[in-house]
């Protein structure tokens, strides 16, 4: 990948030398390396998307829905390169990679068109006339587990807006931002209204989230990195989808066996680096063993290897940091008391190198501990009893968080009023699968504001009303 930035419609060389390395999380080798943009980079990034503002606000939609579209279509067209890249930058295993990865994303910018249909149409109200005008000048900071994804979640509504965007990725998995600045200057925007930059968040990230000339900030990350963006940003804007602790809730008389076998799929999905993931199994104790040796037997079944291979289930943690971060807790999880049922913090067998942690399941974590807090970010799982739903639902509402969740009943009216109880942004009821095409965000600590559908774009608009 050329050391370079996309700034004001073309690749450019930032302004200082220096690169940031990027390692092979599976052979712990350096393969690339990425700007390690300034402060001049930021800011040269953010006059260009505002020299933009005024010309894309005045585009017609039809132009931009068209633009968008031939940026979709791109996408599709190397769709392969696209998967390679995320195989090897994030350790994302190959067989799930494409379907994931990246014909998901492609999916959410269908969505999103579908979404842009008649959602800048004037509406009267009483004797006024209320309009959606473009937010202006967007600032999208993505992170590395899910990258196409989330560039897609923030980057197509803002340009489907009228708001033009400077992009700042994550360093750790820079090849696929790249790859959609291509296919970004492939589809022929215009200059400025689509720009990347590439660095550390407290330098470059920061500069851009104080700039004056930004309107609206969207950040994906940890929730002390979100708390830390909002403070920054001042009055501007602020979306944040931050972190999560999900709980898959099993009621009296659902399949248990089902249950966990979809919860352990959910928590390992892509090393367990997923947002919204289930972390813990909430089961009422007339099901609880049923569950405990289905979720150990699933988990064990899960292949660790190069995620190259159509063999491997589960490829490595994204860094060292990460791995050596997660093994803390599965330590610090035996040492509170929990039974591990499968897994641990010790190496997996035959696994020389790469950031690997074994698919790791815990049950009898007590609600209030640390594992049955605080978000892992790995392939770990936590399995907790409960007596009676009340309890449950109590446990399940018991952390800081609220981004997803599920709830498994006997049948889709109990399990949906159960769910409704749920403080969280999405519940999945008896294995619904999750879509682009409905909104997605958190509650609590979880964040603000929505992605991903007509709520998504809506997000990227101001209203203006003309009193007549």
């Amino acid at each position: 990948m050329p050391p370079t930035m996309y700034l004001d419609g073309r690749f450019r060389h930032p302004s200082s030398p220096a690169t940031i390395p990027v390692l092979d999380p599976t052979t712990e080798q350096v393969y690339d390396h990425v700007p390690r943009g300034t402060a001049r980079d930021a800011d040269a990034a953010v006059r260009a998307a505002r020299r933009a503002a005024d010309g894309w606000a005045a585009t017609p939609q039809s132009e931009r829905v068209a633009l968008v579209r031939g940026l979709r279509d791109v996408l599709a067209a190397r769709a392969d390169e696209l998967t390679s890249a995320v195989v090897r930058d994030v350790g994302t295993p190959v067989r799930v990679a494409r379907a994931l990865q990246t014909m998901l994303p492609i999916g959410a910018v269908d969505d999103f068109l579908a979404a842009a249909e008649g959602i800048e149409e004037r509406r009267a109200v009483a004797n006024s006339l209320v309009y959606r005008r473009p937010v202006g000048v967007v600032v999208a900071v993505t992170p590395w587990n899910y990258p196409l994804l989330q560039i897609v979640a923030k980057v197509v509504p803002a340009l489907l807006s009228g708001s033009p965007v400077v992009l700042k990725p994550s360093e750790v998995a820079p090849l696929v931002p790249h790859l959609l600045a291509e296919a970004v200057d492939a589809a022929g925007f215009p200059p400025g209204v689509f720009n990347l930059v590439s660095g550390l968040g407290p330098e470059i990230g920061d500069a851009l989230v104080r700039h004056p000339e930004v309107d609206m900030v969207s950040f994906t990350g940890s929730t002390a990195a979100g708390l830390a963006v909002h403070a920054a940003a001042g009055l501007k804007r602020v979306q944040l989808e931050l972190g999560g602790k999900s709980a898959s809730l099993v009621l009296p008389g659902a399949d248990a066996v089902a249950a966990a076998r979809a919860t352990v799929n959910s928590c390992l999905l892509n090393s367990g680096q997923t947002c919204l993931a289930l972390t813990r199994l909430v089961v009422h104790r007339s099901l609880y063993d049923e569950a405990v040796e289905a979720a150990g037997a699933t988990a064990a079944r899960f292949t660790l290897g190069d995620p190259a291979d159509p063999a491997t289930k589960q490829g490595p943690l994204v860094s060292a940091a990460q791995r050596d971060r997660v093994r803390g807790f599965i330590e610090r999880a035996a040492a509170d008391g929990a039974r591990l049922t499968t897994g641990g913090a010790h190496a997996p067998d035959g696994v020389d190198r790469g950031f690997f942690v074994r698919p790791t399941v815990f049950a009898d974590v007590a609600p209030e501990s640390e594992l049955g807090q605080e978000e892992v970010f790995g392939p770990v799982l936590a399995i907790t009893p409960y007596d009676d739903v009340d309890e449950g639902v109590r446990i399940a509402n018991g952390t800081r968080y609220g981004l997803s969740g599920a709830v498994w009943g006997p049948d889709p009216e109990s399990a949906g009023a159960v769910a409704l109880r749920l403080r969280t942004g999405q519940v999945d009821v008896n294995g619904g699968r999750f879509h682009t095409a409905a909104p997605f965000g958190g509650v609590k600590s979880s964040g603000r504001g929505r992605e991903f559908g007509r709520a998504g774009l809506a997000e990227y608009y101001e209203l203006q009303s003309l009193q007549l």
